[in-house]
C-alpha cells in the first residue's frame, strides 16, 4: 500500500509545480517522508488537492536533486541518509557556509537587512504555530537571500543543495516542545550581530546554529 503524508492542500496557483516541490522538500527534510516508503504521485496529489501531473513533475525534480529515487512501476522512494552522511554534510556546510556569512559582518545593506528581518519574523511565526512547511520554506529563503549578498551564485546553489540534503528528523519534536521557537530567534540574533559588525560573534552563532541542525535535529532518527 502506498504511503501517505500529512501534506497541506495547495489549491490552484500559477506556480503549482514549484509549490509542490517546496512542500515535498519540507516533508523530506523534516522526516515526514521517510526512507523505505513508496510514495506515488496520485496519492500525494490527492492529499494536495491537485492533479497528479504537477506532483509527478515535482518528484522528478527531486530525483534530479538526489533526494528521492524512482521505483519502476511503483512510485518514488526517499534516499536514505546515514549518520555518517549527515556528519559529512554538516562538515561541508561548516566549511563553505560560515566564512562567507562572517565576511558579511558590518556589510549588509539596510534594505537587505529590512527584508531579512521580515523573513526572520516569518520563521518565528511559523515556529510558534508549529507549521513545519512554512518554517522550512522561510528558513531556506532567509539563508538563500543572506548568502546571495556575497554575489556568488555558485556558493548559494551549493549551500542550498547541502541544506536540502540534510534531514531534520527531530524538527517535529522541537516544534511540539516549543524549543523550535528559540532556534528560530537565532536568525534575528544573527542579523543583530551582522549589523554590529561583530565577526567573531557571528562565527560563534553560525557554528551553534549548524550544531543544532546535526546534534538536536538530524540526530533524532
Amino acid at each position: 500500500m502506498d504511503a501517505a503524508v500529512g501534506l497541506p492542500s495547495l489549491g490552484p496557483r500559477e506556480s503549482l509545480r514549484r509549490r509542490v516541490v517546496d512542500a515535498l522538500r519540507a516533508a523530506l527534510v523534516t522526516g515526514q517522508m521517510g526512507p523505505g516508503q513508496i510514495y506515488s504521485a496520485p496519492v500525494l496529489a490527492e492529499q494536495f488537492g491537485v492533479s497528479a501531473t504537477p506532483v509527478r513533475e515535482a518528484m522528478l525534480d527531486l530525483v534530479k536533486e538526489g533526494l528521492i529515487e524512482a521505483v519502476p512501476n511503483k512510485g518514488f522512494r526517499v534516499v536514505e541518509l546515514t549518520d555518517r552522511d549527515l556528519d559529512q554534510l554538516t562538515e561541508v556546510r561548516t566549511l563553505v557556509e560560515i566564512p562567507p556569512v562572517v565576511a558579511l559582518a558590518g556589510a549588509v545593506p539596510p534594505e537587505a537587512a529590512t527584508r531579512l528581518r521580515a523573513i526572520a519574523e516569518e520563521i518565528e511565526v511559523a515556529a510558534a504555530a508549529r507549521d513545519l512547511v512554512a518554517y522550512i520554506d522561510a528558513d531556506r529563503r532567509f539563508h538563500q537571500m543572506l548568502l546571495g549578498l556575497t554575489g556568488n551564485a555558485h556558493l548559494v546553489r551549493v549551500v542550498l543543495d547541502l541544506r536540502d540534503r540534510t534531514r531534520l528528523f527531530g524538527l517535529a519534536r522541537l516544534a511540539e516542545t516549543g524549543e523550535l521557537v528559540a532556534s528560530a530567534r537565532e536568525h534575528m540574533t544573527l542579523l543583530d550581530r551582522l549589523a554590529a559588525g561583530d565577526a567573531a560573534s557571528v562565527e560563534r552563532l553560525m557554528r551553534e546554529h549548524l550544531g543544532h541542525v546535526r546534534e538536536e535535529w538530524a540526530g533524532d532518527h
